[in-house]
C-alpha cells in the first residue's frame, strides 16, 4: 500500500503549511508526521504520496465523532488557516492518474474499492456520473474547457445508448 501520489509543489506546500495544518490532526499523527516528514517516496509505483499510519490509513485522516473520515488537510482549508484544499489526488478520489510518460499521456481511471460502495449506490440514486461528482476537481487540474468537453462527450455516449445505438 501507499499513500495518496503527490505532485512536487504539492510537497513544497505540505511543508510550508504544516505548522498551520499540525493542530487539526491527531496527535499521533502529529507525531508521526514530525518523525517521518510530511510525505513519503514509495518505490514500487516510483513516487511520492502521503505517509500512512501503522494500519494503512493516510495519517492525515481525522475522525468525527460520528466515526466519519475527513481530510486534516481540508479541514485546516474550510477553517480559513490555510490556502491548499487538499492534494489533488485526494480531490480526485475516486478517479485516479495515471501518468504515462513514454507516450506523453495521462489516463484518469476509476479506482473501485469497497470503502467507496456507499458513496456509489447514493451516486446511483441521484443519477450522478462520477465525472460530475468530481467536477469541482477536475477543473481544478484540467481547466473549464477540459470539463466542458468531457461533459459533452458524455451528454453525447449518454444519448446515443438511450437510442440504443451501438455506435458511440
Amino acid at each position: 500500500d501507499w499513500g495518496a501520489p503527490l505532485e512536487a509543489e504539492e510537497r513544497a506546500t505540505l511543508d510550508r503549511i504544516w505548522p498551520l495544518v499540525a493542530p487539526y490532526l491527531p496527535e499521533a499523527s502529529r507525531r508521526q508526521l514530525e518523525e517521518e516528514g510530511r510525505y513519503t517516496f514509495y518505490p514500487e509505483p516510483g513516487e511520492y504520496g502521503t505517509p500512512l499510519r501503522p494500519n494503512g490509513a493516510c495519517v492525515y485522516m481525522t475522525t468525527d465523532e460520528e466515526g466519519v473520515a475527513h481530510c486534516g488537510i481540508e479541514q485546516a482549508y474550510r477553517a480559513g488557516a490555510v490556502d491548499f484544499r487538499k492534494p489533488i489526488s485526494c480531490h480526485l478520489y475516486p478517479v485516479r492518474v495515471k501518468q504515462n510518460r513514454a507516450l506523453g499521456f495521462e489516463a484518469l481511471n476509476y479506482d473501485r474499492w469497497d470503502i467507496c460502495s456507499a458513496a456509489c449506490s447514493h451516486g446511483r440514486s441521484l443519477q450522478m456520473p462520477l465525472y460530475r461528482f468530481v467536477r469541482e476537481a477536475l477543473i481544478r487540474k484540467y481547466g473549464q474547457d477540459f470539463y466542458d468537453e468531457l461533459a459533452a462527450a458524455a451528454g453525447y455516449w449518454q444519448r446515443q445508448r438511450e437510442e440504443g445505438s451501438d455506435q458511440p
